[in-house]
């Protein structure tokens, strides 16, 4: 006999769908797995990102906090960010893709050697570093695709390894005139992006080789017992300084542009001398001489006067005969809380570290209150207020029933002893152990400790 089979749109749609969601998922996994962890960008001569971070150029978005991060799939021209998107890697900063022969600060450059200087700030196994020039007759005012450039490289260096933080390596420059942009692309060798920087140029002028000034005059203005204020009299540059590093023991801790000259380093540990130097860089990365040196200290730790916050909602946990178990809600402190301390009344009890929010009580009478409050202190001897007074009663003492027996019939209100504590039978009950039958459901009552 032959069967007749029946196709279930409907089930063979679902199974479609499940299965093309599993396929995106996993493609996206990849993707964010290929996200190379190494990032980047040129700062000689300086790229549109960089003249961005440095308030050069303006408008930018939020490229300013990270210009390192202009990461797209590798392959340019053939894959990589699509056209109109190129200068933002993708559109993730699409304020970069923004175009115009005015629209952004230009480097003068000349053809010939130039040394191109890139700012790694996560390094990574690197594949080559390519650069690409648009072409003489090139659309300055449309917005940047692969039909604006010349797609065979005028410079490319295969690399084996990962480079060092900060890495220069010099090409020639093919001959223009005017306003033109480079795209330089640096590409991982273990994922399958790169990093993409356009740098806007400027032919019309030598290229720019003079460093600025030194920094002079620099001063510490102030400080703290974790800060140390600096100022310094500007650089001056035949074109113009874009940004001061500030270096403390010669280790470079912050950045600011170059309108700026003053700078706060924070952190620091107290009563402690550091070194500062400053050095200025221009829009072609040119880097200044050193300023003059100076020293700052820190002053030694203000006191603490400031106590901890009363300890909240103190309450007990449970009583016995002899005892109350205790719990509260933890202080705060300016400095931090070393210890609580307990007391009964105006009798101080014990203390606890600052890392305990409970006590057990000991050594109290039976079916008495007792009323008590908990003070923090910190490593200044500052005392808290008090917390909320509580009040625990602990319990009576209960005299021993007769051991639980496996052969007597135990009825409603029956007590029996087992293993030190007193159970009460709901209901008729034959050899059920009370400590396994005494839940809520069960026939077993818990009524306490027997004394």
């Amino acid at each position: 006999m032959l069967r007749q089979y029946t196709f279930n749109s409907s089930k063979w749609l679902k199974m479609l769908v499940v299965v093309i969601g599993m396929f995106i998922a996993f493609a996206l996994s990849a993707w964010f797995a290929d996200s190379a962890s190494a990032h980047g960008y040129v700062e000689g001569p300086s790229s549109r990102a960089a003249l961005c971070k440095n308030n050069v150029n303006t408008d930018c978005g939020s490229i300013i906090y990270e210009p390192q991060s202009l990461e797209a799939p590798k392959g340019w021209p053939n894959a990589g960010p699509a056209d109109g998107k190129i200068a933002s890697a993708g559109g993730a900063f699409p304020k970069l893709d923004e175009q115009s022969a005015t629209r952004w600060a230009k480097v003068n450059v000349t053809s010939g050697p130039t040394t191109f200087s890139w700012k790694l700030t996560a390094a990574h196994s690197t594949a080559s570093w390519k650069y690409y020039i648009t072409k003489p007759n090139w659309d300055s005012n449309a917005p940047l695709t692969r039909n604006s450039f010349d797609l065979t490289p005028f410079c490319s260096l295969p690399y084996s390894g990962q480079p060092p933080a900060n890495f220069s390596h010099t090409c020639d420059i093919p001959a223009r005139t005017g306003y033109h942009v480079i795209l330089a692309v640096w590409e991982i060798a273990d994922t399958a992006n790169a990093f993409y920087n356009v740098i806007d140029v400027n032919f019309t002028g030598p290229s720019d080789t003079i460093p600025p000034t030194a920094p002079s005059n620099l001063d510490v203005t102030n400080t703290t017992s974790s800060t140390i204020a600096l100022s310094w009299t500007a650089s001056t540059d035949n074109v113009g300084v874009t940004e001061y590093r500030i270096y403390r023991n010669g280790v470079q801790v912050g950045t600011v542009n170059g309108t700026t000259t003053t700078f706060l380093d924070t952190g620091l540990a107290a009563n402690t001398s550091y070194v500062y130097k400053v050095v200025a860089r221009d829009l072609a990365g040119n880097t200044s001489p050193d300023s003059n040196s100076v020293t700052g200290t820190t002053n030694p730790p203000a006191p603490d006067t400031q106590a901890p916050t009363a300890p909240v909602n103190l309450h007990n946990m449970g009583v016995t005969p002899n005892s109350v178990s205790l719990m509260w809600g933890a202080s705060t402190d300016n400095v931090g809380v070393t210890e609580y301390r307990i007391y009964n009344g105006s009798t101080y009890v014990a203390t606890v570290n600052g890392s305990t929010l409970s006590y057990n009580v000991t050594g109290l009478s039976p079916d008495t209150s007792y009323t008590f409050t908990v003070y923090a202190a910190d490593a200044a001897g500052n005392v808290s207020p008090a917390s909320n007074a509580h009040t625990a009663k602990t319990a009576s003492v209960n005299t021993c029933p007769a051991p639980w027996s496996t052969t007597q019939v135990y009825v409603n209100g029956d007590q029996v002893t087992y293993n030190g504590k007193i159970y009460q039978a709901k209901w008729w009950t034959l050899n059920e152990r009370p400590d396994l039958r005494s839940g809520e459901w069960d026939v077993w009552k818990l009524i306490g400790n027997c004394s």
